[in-house]
């Protein structure tokens, strides 16, 4: 079973994915972001290579796919909310789509 964040976790952690356009659900324990690309060929080369690396983690999100746009919400269900997973899987899909 995986670990929520700590209050320390949360303060450290999700600042640099909060500053980078994610943002706090409403009420849940997750964050969301939405990823807009050139096409619908770029938007799914982002989704095959964020598949391959959560697969690897075992960690995999919640996401949707129409034409350019990637919507992605982060949460860990076994941890009740947010755990430093979802903020090594946020900044990995930041870092893949070029920001």
């Amino acid at each position: 079973m995986t670990d929520a964040l700590t209050q320390t976790e949360r303060d450290s952690d999700l600042a640099p994915l909060l500053a980078n356009g994610w943002q706090l659900v409403e009420g849940r324990d997750a964050i969301h972001k939405q990823f807009v690309f050139r096409n619908f060929i770029d938007a799914f080369g982002f989704m095959t290579k964020v598949a391959l690396w959560a697969e690897k983690w075992n960690h995999h999100p919640e996401w949707s796919n129409v034409y350019k746009t990637v919507e992605v919400t982060l949460t860990t269900h076994d941890a009740g909310g947010l755990s430093a997973l979802d903020t090594k899987l946020g900044a990995k899909m930041d870092a893949l789509a070029g920001g």
